[in-house]
């Protein structure tokens, strides 16, 4: 709680100098807009740059027309967010399509003043994308989804921020659509998830995780094409591409891609505890600490455990972990 409370005096200290030695006016009677907030401080030349790319710049300048007193609610990633997703620059968000990083960063805003007051564990929020945010609760430290909240109640002309540590990511779609969108290019220019796409239709598992009335919802660690090629050399059968994945038995695939689904309604990155978990193939996974807001995951089979490369990525019927590695039972 010490370190967020530094955090948030610095903030609000930059911001202060900013509108001092920025403004000829007295700084008491100017309130920039959320926006403003952005382009002020050195913390969110990311986040500028991708509202502007998104095309979300001009609507967090103005008033929220559907909120009576004119407010959103951001929650406010900053470059070392963004920089967890190997986005270091401006120039790094070309590897995303425009309308994916236009949801995304629609993600993380929400009608109305939503203050910390009313930010609780248990608690969720509505986003202007459409799913649902959920507040976590993690030792002493407060979340929306997987993502660290940093800095509370930033007031803007516009609205309130809130600075978080990782960017928040939602699909929209169920879990098959989701890995079909990465694997088609539909979010990152570079299919990442063509292999796993590929595997579930040979097993036959698309039906089990896409989403229908009553169906249950998952966590689901997602092995990115590379770690399907580090397999194929580790079994002495190259997969060159993702029909490659057909080489292997039917039944092998199917049990390796069941040791990667958790049937406990979809677990954000803070949610999830350490030590052994019991996937739908029936052979623990080994859980590693929560350090700095992440983890790894080791299979039964790997003598290295997994990495996760893109955490918490909200879908309509649970939440996908981008991996590494594959998981082996």
């Amino acid at each position: 709680m010490k370190t967020r409370n530094r955090f948030l005096y610095t903030f609000y200290a930059l911001f202060a100098i900013t509108l001092f030695t920025g403004c000829q006016e007295d700084y008491n009677d100017i309130e920039p807009t959320i926006a403003g907030i952005a382009v002020a401080n050195g913390s969110f030349n990311l986040l500028e740059a991708a509202a502007i790319r998104g095309g979300v710049a001009v609507v967090l300048s103005n008033e929220n027309p559907n909120d009576p007193n004119g407010s959103y609610t951001v929650f406010a990633p900053t470059d070392e967010a963004f920089a967890k997703l190997g986005l270091n620059r401006a120039e790094d968000l070309a590897v995303l399509q425009v309308p994916f990083l236009t949801s995304t960063l629609l993600y993380h805003v929400s009608n109305g003043d939503l203050l910390s007051s009313s930010i609780r564990a248990g608690l969720s929020s509505p986003s202007l994308l459409g799913p649902n945010r959920r507040f976590i609760e993690r030792g002493n430290d407060l979340y929306i989804n997987g993502s660290k909240i940093l800095a509370t109640n930033v007031n803007a002309a516009n609205g309130t921020v809130h600075v978080i540590d990782k960017v928040m990511l939602a699909t929209g779609v169920d879990i098959v659509q989701s890995a079909i969108a990465l694997s088609n290019a539909n979010v990152f220019i570079v299919p990442e998830l063509s292999f796993l796409v590929e595997a579930v239709l040979y097993a036959e598992l698309a039906g089990a995780l896409t989403q229908s009335p009553g169906s249950p919802s998952f966590t689901v660690f997602a092995p990115t094409d590379q770690a399907f090629r580090e397999l194929g050399q580790l079994l002495g059968v190259p997969l060159e591409q993702p029909a490659d994945i057909r080489k292997l038995p039917k039944e092998t695939v199917t049990a390796v891609l069941l040791n990667h689904v958790i049937a406990d309604g979809g677990r954000f990155t803070p949610e999830l505890g350490s030590g052994p978990t019991d996937p739908l193939g029936g052979v623990s996974l080994n859980l590693g600490a929560f350090v700095d807001g992440a983890l790894t995951i080791r299979g039964n089979g790997n003598m290295m455990p997994a990495n996760i490369v893109i955490p918490d990525v909200q879908t309509t019927n649970g939440v996908v972990h981008v991996i590494d590695r594959v998981l082996l039972p």
